[in-house]
C-alpha cells in the first residue's frame, strides 16, 4: 500500500504536519491563555514538541535502519519507536496525576500531532490513488484496481477455466449449471 508513496510525498507530509502542528499549537496556546489555563497551555506546547521530536526521531531511525544490510530491519525500528512511545506515555500519565492540567495538555498535544500526521498521510495516499493507475483513492487504499474493486481477479478459480463456479454448481466438464457435483 505504501509503495506508491514517493519520497517527495513523505517530505510534503512531514512539512504539512509540522507546520499544521505549529499553527494549531499557537492557536491552542492563545485560546488556553485567554481562559487562564496556563498549565494546560504549557502542556499543549510540550505535547506538540514531543510529537514533533518523536516524528523526527522515527524518520532518523528509518534512515539509519534502511542503510543496514541486516535482513531484519523492522525489529530495531519497532523497538525504538515502542520504547519512545512508552516513555512519553509514562511521563504524560505521571504529570497528569501530579498536575492534571499539565498532563492532560501534554496528552492533548501528542494526540493532536498524531491526528494531524494521520490526516496528512491519508491525504497524500488518496491524492496518489486518484492520480495513479488504480483510478480511485478508495480503491488504492483497499489495494484493488478501479476495474476490479473487490480484487476478484486475484482469487484462484475466479476465472472461466475448468472448475469455475457458475450458477452455484461446480463445472465438471459439462455446461455451466448442468454438472453433477
Amino acid at each position: 500500500m505504501f509503495e506508491r508513496l514517493q519520497l517527495p510525498d513523505v517530505a510534503a507530509v512531514a512539512r504539512r504536519t509540522m507546520l499544521g502542528a505549529l499553527a494549531v499549537g499557537v492557536l491552542g496556546l492563545v485560546v488556553l491563555l485567554l481562559f487562564s489555563q496556563t498549565w494546560a497551555a504549557l502542556g499543549l506546547c510540550v505535547g506538540i514538541a514531543l510529537g514533533i521530536g518523536n516524528f523526527r526521531l522515527i524518520v532518523r531511525s528509518v534512515l539509519k535502519v534502511g542503510r543496514r544490510a541486516d535482513a531484519n530491519k523492522r525489529r530495531p525500528l519497532a523497538m525504538n519507536t515502542l520504547g519512545r512511545l512508552m516513555t512519553m506515555t509514562v511521563v504524560a500519565l505521571v504529570l497528569a496525576w501530579v498536575k492534571p492540567p499539565l498532563g492532560l495538555g501534554i496528552i492533548g498535544g501528542l494526540a493532536l500531532f498524531q491526528f494531524l500526521l494521520l490526516a496528512n498521510v491519508t491525504r497524500s495516499m488518496l491524492k496518489a490513488g486518484l492520480s495513479g493507475p488504480a483510478g480511485g483513492g478508495f480503491a488504492f487504499l483497499l489495494g484493488a484496481g478501479a476495474a476490479d474493486p473487490l480484487g476478484a481477479g486475484d482469487v484462484p478459480g475466479a476465472g472461466d477455466g475448468p472448475g469455475a463456479v457458475a450458477g452455484g454448481t461446480r463445472d465438471s466438464g459439462g455446461a455451466a449449471g448442468e454438472g453433477a457435483a
